[in-house]
């Protein structure tokens, strides 16, 4: 399908410096990079809502505070607010 994209001049610098680096053409480039960018973002999207609190946890080791469990759902929201950098 075809589709036009504007470029700015240093990214379409880069881009034909990476292809010919890669001795390819400027669209396989292009869809190579769209795979690499668009593929971990819609595998992301896709999670459940448990496997997403799953690794909440599992990136976060504990504090070492006793009190964990009693305050768990506290923690869960705190981290939740912070997801970009849940730690």
């Amino acid at each position: 399908m075809p589709l036009s994209v504007r470029l700015d001049n240093e990214t379409e610098d880069m881009l034909e410096k990476a292809a010919g680096i890669l001795k390819t053409t400027k669209s396989n480039v292009i869809k190579e990079s769209l795979h690499s960018y668009c593929l971990p973002l819609i595998k992301e999207k896709r999670k459940e809502p448990h496997e997403f609190v799953r690794q909440l946890i599992e990136d976060c080791p504990g504090s070492g505070d006793g009190n964990l469990s009693v305050r768990a759902e506290e923690i869960i929201r705190e981290r939740l607010r912070k997801v970009d950098n849940p730690c």
